[in-house]
């Protein structure tokens, strides 16, 4: 028996022991071999809310990076307990923008206007539970890739600006394609004092988007659309809309992780795809739909190195340590901070609604 399927036959045996006590959450960029075992799959929001419709849970193992084990956390049940197999695997987009880094710009922002009544802080879900909170005692939001459009006309609605974290190529195509032009966004560098702009241009500026990108869809160029046109014409591109500008002008379609994977399965035989997105999803897409022609948009593949860090054997280890009575690696943030995320969550629950 080969070490992985040693492996795989621990987790089974442990899963099976452990019944309706264990949910296992499985992002859509994991391995194989890992997500297999998920009982849920999808995006980083989906799976949290998975989470607190499982009532007979009382563990939570989320395979996936650590803010989005901590929004499971926020949202959990009292009694439920949140395990993340590998506490170091991280987000590189979230990471770029710290709770104290926010803090200073909304104090800097502060010198120029009046914060509390003209801004409206919002965060993409891809951030930590601190950038979480802050949203939701400034009045501000979270949102998604999915509903970031209804989010940014909910918070605009109310103040005339945007503070925007921490994925600048979402706000910025998400600002065009609510019509916003070019002119009233800018880019705030956190390591700058006023983001690198004078007072003038902050206050003629509707949307600040923060000056931080996913390093697996930074990855995507123009140039690579092109070579896809000539070497395919009849093929189509849909990208994920942390891409750049200008990639997602050039493609076909831009959509979330969970708009690429409705697409690719309403999709007739015979399709031709090139998708922009995390490889591990577009491998599975290729194998799931053999009668479609589906590629990586990139000829070098673009994997998330921190979510491919959550291995079969550290799985194993969270699960069987459950079956022994030992939680390995639990997930908590304090109540204050999760009081107050909790807002920010569920003001954008309202707005999706």
């Amino acid at each position: 028996m080969s070490i992985g399927t040693e492996l795989e036959a621990r987790i089974r045996t442990a899963k099976a022991a452990l019944g309706s006590s264990l949910v296992i959450l499985g992002h859509h960029y994991q391995r194989d071999e890992v997500i297999q075992f998920a009982d849920f799959r999808g995006d980083s929001l989906k799976l949290a809310r998975d989470a607190t419709h499982s009532q007979d849970a009382r563990y939570i193992v989320f395979c996936g990076v650590h803010f989005m084990a901590e929004t499971a956390a926020i949202l959990a049940q009292p009694g439920q307990a949140v395990l993340h197999p590998d506490p170091e695997a991280g987000c590189w987009l979230a990471d770029m923008a710290s709770q104290a880094q926010v803090e200073r710009a909304w104090a800097q922002l502060g010198e120029v206007m009046d914060v509390e009544q003209e801004v409206v802080p919002v965060t993409y879900v891809n951030s930590t539970a601190g950038v979480k909170a802050f949203c939701g005692e400034h009045g501000g939001v979270v949102c998604t890739s999915s509903n970031a459009q209804a989010v940014l006309a909910w918070a605009l609605d109310r103040r005339t600006h945007v503070l925007f974290c921490p994925d600048q190529h979402l706000g910025r195509n998400t600002a065009r394609r609510s019509g916003i032009p070019m002119e009233k966004m800018a880019t705030w560098n956190p390591h700058r004092p006023l983001g690198g702009h004078d007072a003038e241009t902050l206050r003629r500026t509707q949307v600040l988007l923060w000056d931080g990108y996913c390093n697996v869809h930074q990855h995507f160029t123009p140039e690579q659309v092109i070579v896809w046109r000539e070497r395919a014409p009849d093929i189509r591109i849909i990208v994920h809309p942390e891409c750049p500008m200008e990639v997602v002008d050039l493609a076909d379609e831009a959509g979330s992780t969970a708009a690429i994977i409705r697409r690719i399965e309403e999709s007739p035989a015979g399709a031709e795809w090139a998708i922009g997105t995390e490889f591990n999803l577009v491998n599975r897409l290729k194998a799931e739909h053999p009668e479609q022609f589906i590629v990586s948009l990139s000829a070098e593949p673009s994997y998330c190195e921190t979510m491919n860090m959550i291995t079969l054997d550290k799985l194993a280890r969270v699960v069987e340590g459950l079956v022994n009575g030992e939680v390995i690696n639990p997930v908590t943030v304090s109540p204050h901070v999760a009081r107050s995320a909790r807002v920010a969550l569920e003001r954008m629950l309202e707005v999706s609604r």
